[in-house]
């Protein structure tokens, strides 16, 4: 039967995967909303405003999901953690407190000023209020990953004799808990992968209404004045989001190699300690002596680890290596039978499965980009619903970056780091609730959050097929036309 400890874990872990289905595309598709509403206002174009009014409601959407499903995470330190909490809360509590205070009533003063100012504000005001929830969604993110930044590398802190809990190191130390390297390589990567999110939602929708409509009118019309420069704005979101994840990602590994050895070691693959690793594809994870797949070409893996194919440079430890250091290391504190390795299976597979889609919404980008330039309308059903089947890749990568972010970061809860700042995940759990009581809860919130997600898909679903004309599935448009949507902020 599964302990307090392990249910405490898979309730955080669903209501934190879900909660960031909807994150990486309100921070993206933000921005993207911001860019068509500024062509609107800036050409006085109304075909821009109409698409700006389409993708707007889908944001809208999303947000409002978002946030339902966000409100449940805080609670969760103080229920489920509250021993975490005790030893950390000053720490962890200051960048929540700022992204509660600072950044979410930012978002939610302009998103209302953009929903209820339309036609009350000037055209300048309100175009500059969703530039301000775009921004106001990224410093939340921002916030969010500076603290769990902490928990993968604590600085800034220092621990209390008297009492047992780290505190922040004067104010030199709160800045340094928001602007150090762990903290800027996450929000960069998060940055990036939401924007290749929203970017290949836009794509993706804008494609398949472009296929659509030429099929059903028999004309190109709404296909090149609508769908045709929308599909352009996510094809070049997605295309700099994946290039810019790729390079972040390549950065961001290296420095978790430096960081989190054992995380390190598991996610590459590396099993053996030695110099110019070749790249492990697949493995038997069930073992570390476990059957491997690699790329034949010296080198590459440590390449990837160290920027050296070759030398003392490209050093990789192995994993049973890196835990027997650990153990050594931390004997007097844990003890010496303390396993530090993380789970094998789900650290190396979620590495490759957000790799591969990275590389592989590159590719689709590129894909895109040829099939419809010049003059050209792809007006073939099946390319339209390949586009459909790319929108959940992305949001697979983003959820199986963060499995590997935190279940790489195993057994600790805050790894070691400066100070001796550091706390094993078995020692952060409440010692006074019981199995039954976060059984119950956790059973409750995967109800709620698995209806939730239908209603969300169902929105999305209902308002992404009514495209930008309410009153029939496509119509041939004037160009000067100027109809709204149902529903419209």
């Amino acid at each position: 039967m599964l302990e307090a400890l392990d249910l405490a874990r898979w309730q955080f872990g669903v209501t934190t995967v879900y909660h960031f289905l909807q994150v990486p595309l309100t921070i993206g598709l933000a921005t993207l909303v911001a860019i068509m509403q500024t062509k609107a206002r800036k050409t006085g174009d109304p075909k821009w405003q109409r698409v700006t009014d389409f993708f707007g409601k889908i944001l809208i959407i999303n947000f409002a999901l978002g946030v339902a499903t966000g409100i449940v995470q805080e609670f969760q330190f103080g229920m489920n953690w509250s021993e975490y909490s005790r030893y950390v809360g000053d720490i962890f509590g200051a960048p929540l407190a700022f992204e509660a205070l600072l950044a979410f009533f930012l978002e939610s003063t302009f998103l209302g000023l953009w929903i209820f100012g339309k036609d009350r504000l000037s055209p300048k005001v309100h175009n500059l209020s969703i530039w301000l929830f775009a921004f106001g969604t990224a410093i939340s993110a921002f916030f969010i990953l500076a603290a769990n930044a902490f928990m993968q590398y604590p600085v800034g802190a220092v621990v209390n004799p008297e009492t047992g809990r780290a505190e922040l190191d004067g104010m030199g130390g709160f800045l340094r808990v928001l602007f150090n390297e762990t903290s800027l390589f996450q929000f960069a990567h998060t940055l990036f992968a939401a924007f290749l999110v929203a970017g290949t939602f836009v794509a993706a929708i804008s494609i398949w209404w472009m296929s659509r409509s030429v099929r059903v009118t028999g004309n190109e019309k709404e296909a090149r004045a609508y769908w045709k420069p929308t599909a352009k704005i996510g094809l070049t979101a997605m295309l700099i989001a994946s290039i810019g994840a790729i390079g972040t990602g390549h950065f961001m590994g290296q420095h978790v190699i430096d960081i989190q050895p054992a995380k390190g070691a598991a996610m590459m693959g590396t099993m053996e300690s030695g110099e110019a690793h070749e790249l492990t594809l697949l493995m038997d994870t069930r073992d570390t002596d476990g059957y491997q797949l690699v790329l034949p070409i010296p080198g590459v893996e440590s390449f990837m680890a160290t920027n050296h194919f070759t030398g003392e440079e490209s050093f990789l430890p192995g994993l049973d290596d890196v835990n027997a250091e650990l153990q050594e290391k931390y004997a007097d504190v844990y003890g010496e039978d303390q396993d530090y390795r993380p789970n094998l299976t789900v650290t190396f597979y979620s590495f490759r499965a957000m790799m591969g889609i990275g590389f592989a919404m590159l590719a689709v980008s590129l894909l895109g980009f040829w099939q419809i330039k010049g003059s050209k309308i792809n007006r073939a059903e099946g390319w339209g619903k390949f586009w459909l089947w790319m929108i959940p890749l992305p949001f697979l990568a983003s959820s199986f970056g963060w499995i590997l972010q935190e279940m790489g970061r195993q057994p600790w809860v805050v790894v070691p780091g400066e100070n001796n700042v550091m706390l094993l995940t078995n020692l952060g759990v409440s010692s006074s609730v019981s199995a039954a009581s976060v059984l119950i809860s956790m059973v409750a919130f995967t109800a709620l959050y698995t209806g939730l997600g239908v209603i969300w898909i169902a929105l999305i679903r209902r308002y992404a097929l009514e495209g930008i004309n309410t009153k029939s599935k496509v119509v041939e448009y004037d160009s000067t036309a100027n109809a709204q949507p149902n529903f419209v902020y």
